[in-house]
């Protein structure tokens, strides 16, 4: 999802990678053992093909999906691993696409690249309309299209203008980048805020309630990026809450193509087919669970995890096969080992991360700390941003039993370090476990946090929850979420350095004589500034 960065001091953040390394202790012997295994005999880019090639994107509640958990058990339980199971939560219709075509057929014929929004319904055979180039994206806005929209396919997105790049579309964290990440930010509360952005949450569905009422037979939007990359995101996957017209998002040169000929002519004239299908036989996402057990049954456990859904324009391979496949990887690798941990070392493959992170949420409520049901029902969006802003925290029975939880989701690249989740006391323990892969390039602790995946909510409750630093590579630039996200754009000794990385802080998690430090739970937070002044122009 989003990626947020609330970062640190640099008095609390870890010394240069090969200070930090002249200090550390001699690795121990199941180092050596580790990267034998994880080199000479891994399979990890084994797993990441079967994911991307075979079974494809992975769209929550998919039958992609379906195929993709099965398989995901049936390799657990080939490494042998024990407690392999499924956890369902709800979360509403299954969807996927079958075949889709987006034509302008006049002023002249031309294919246009595209893609149908997920969760969008059929077009039930192929729909002709002209367009009409009607930008939205605040409901205040409908009041200028009211009675304009009638038998139209209706382009909401304004076309904007083309962004020159300033930055190369591929690249690897030099040491002064991760330096970088070293700056502290200060929180806020603010209430008023919070409220501007739920009500903005809501406009999704009041655009397709507005679509419908004008009689508008379908619409497009712009991928937010150039060259032809699609996503297709779409959020409204609730059973019973479907957006009522065919939506597909138009790559940004054919659709400033359309917007300029709308303009100087005739509006042009679309043909859209939208091969598109619901499954509502099972509306519970599933979580992935497998254990590595451990020798102490008082000790509790430690844990991995990468979310395995993905969206539906490519095969969701670096977003998010590559973390999963390096957490199942590192399953394989200490499982092969033959390691007898304290503690027990538990690997999890999250659901609907992409939609609000919803897998490791339900993980919580269930096993470490519940928050005050929302007062009212929330949709995606809300879900989202609304998570820390319920009070108080209730633990539960299990929540001390939680010792360490290690993510990895941001594409392929090399493990760099790790975000310390603003966690004062964990960061010579992070470093001291880190240091005998300086070496391989991975080192660095940061003390601040990111946000946007399944680590982020158990941080926030005070555990020590972390999310690996990784080199971009072309993640952001071009694979993130759309459709050039295959196979081709992960690399090898990256994943298998990841997969090395996470197998070993797992086993020193398991092993360390006493857990991890941890954060205070969080208690209501006051209004950060009490005397700020409204913004009149914010909805």
């Amino acid at each position: 999802m989003r990626l947020i960065h609330l970062l640190a001091t640099a008095a609390l953040v870890a010394t240069p990678i090969a200070a930090g390394a002249q200090n550390a202790p001699p690795p121990a012997p199941e180092f050596a053992r580790v990267v034998d295994e994880g080199t000479n005999r891994s399979q990890v880019m084994v797993l990441a093909q079967h994911m991307t090639d075979v079974i494809g994107p992975r769209l929550t509640n998919s039958p992609q999906m379906r195929t993709a958990e099965a398989w995901a058990l049936a390799k657990f339980r080939d490494f042998g691993l024990s407690n392999v199971r499924k956890e369902g939560f709800d979360f509403g219709r299954g969807w996927s696409i079958n075949a889709s075509s987006v034509r302008m057929v006049t002023p002249r014929p031309i294919q246009l690249t595209a893609i149908p929004i997920a969760w969008t319904p059929p077009t039930n055979g192929t729909l002709s309309a002209p367009i009409i180039v009607a930008p939205m994206s605040k409901s205040r806005h409908f009041a200028a299209w009211r009675g304009k929209l009638a038998g139209k396919i209706v382009l909401v997105s304004a076309p904007g203008k083309v962004e020159d790049a300033t930055e190369p579309g591929f690249k690897r964290l030099t040491g002064d980048d991760i330096a970088k990440l070293d700056s502290y930010r200060e929180p806020s509360y603010d209430p008023a805020a919070q409220a501007r952005r739920n009500a903005a949450a809501t406009f999704e569905e009041e655009l397709d309630a507005f679509l419908k009422a004008e009689g508008a037979v379908g619409f497009a939007t712009m991928s937010y990026r150039d060259n032809k990359l699609l996503h297709g995101e779409g959020y409204m996957h609730k059973a019973g809450a479907s957006p009522s017209l065919p939506g597909v998002q138009i790559a940004a040169e054919d659709y400033r193509r359309l917007a300029r000929l709308a303009t100087m002519g005739p509006a042009p004239t679309l043909e859209i087919m939208s091969d598109v299908a619901y499954d509502d036989s099972d509306t519970q996402a599933y979580n992935i669970l497998a254990d590595l057990p451990g020798t102490d049954p008082r000790a509790g456990y430690v844990m991995a995890g990468a979310h395995y859904d993905s969206w539906a324009a490519g095969d969701g391979a670096t977003d998010n096969a590559a973390g999963s496949a390096m957490v199942m990887e590192a399953a394989r690798i200490l499982k092969a080992m033959g390691v007898r941990p304290k503690r027990t070392i538990r690997f999890a493959l999250w659901n609907g991360e992409e939609q609000a992170l919803y897998g490791s949420i339900n993980y919580i409520e269930r096993y470490l700390a519940r928050r005050p049901a929302p007062a009212t029902p929330e949709n995606s969006t809300q879900n989202y941003y609304n998570q820390t802003t319920r009070y108080p925290v209730t633990p539960l029975p299990g929540y001390r039993d939680l010792a360490a939880y290690f993510n990895i989701d941001n594409g392929s690249g090399k493990l760099r370090g790790i975000h310390a989740e603003n966690n004062a006391a964990a960061v010579p323990i992070l470093r001291e476990w880190l240091s005998p892969f300086a070496p391989m390039g991975s080192g660095s602790v940061v003390f601040g946090r990111t946000g946007g995946t399944d680590h982020q909510f158990m941080a926030a409750i005070g555990l020590p929850a972390f999310q690996f630093i990784q080199d971009p590579l072309d993640y952001s630039s071009i694979t993130h979420h759309s459709g050039a996200d295959t196979f081709d754009h992960l690399k090898a000794a990256d994943m298998r350095q990841g997969a090395m990385v996470l197998a070993w802080m797992l086993l020193q998690a398991a092993n360390a004589d006493t857990p991890l430090p941890r954060n205070p739970i969080p208690n209501q937070p006051v209004v950060t500034d009490p005397f700020a002044t409204p913004d009149p122009n914010a909805e």
